[in-house]
């Protein structure tokens, strides 16, 4: 058994698979996943996952080198603004339209869809390198 803390099978090949300036997306109930991409669809129910909850376990796992949110996402929804940017520390952080950010989406190696029912609560990260 995998004694790291992502135990997902999928979220976890992928991840492995990536190189550097591959990008994820971690994004809300809501978000529309682009043609040919891959979801990853770890929502429950309402709420469940969390997509803060999502990242925290992907931040464990994934060396990024950036993220890039929704210039919508902090004034529509600052408490999970928030979480994120907080979970992020120093990573550093690009914003573009929510339309920018959706059209980013289809350069993905996966989309991974959360239970989150909250606006713009999306985040895109590219992968850097451990070395």
């Amino acid at each position: 058994m995998k004694k790291t803390a992502l135990l997902h099978a999928e979220l976890s090949a992928t991840i492995a698979r990536m190189g550097h300036g591959d990008l994820l997306v971690i994004g809300d109930a809501g978000l529309p996943v682009p043609p040919g991409v891959p979801c990853i669809d770890l929502a429950l129910t309402a709420d469940i996952p969390r997509m803060a909850d999502v990242l925290r376990v992907v931040l464990q796992e994934m060396q990024v080198e950036s993220a890039l949110l929704a210039d919508e996402f902090a004034p529509r929804n600052p408490a999970v603004h928030a979480d994120v940017t907080s979970l992020l520390g120093a990573v550093p952080v690009q914003t573009v339209t929510h339309e920018t950010l959706k059209l980013r989406s289809a350069q993905a190696k996966a989309v991974v869809r959360s239970g989150e029912f909250s606006p713009y609560a999306n985040v895109v990260l590219r992968s850097g390198v451990v070395f």
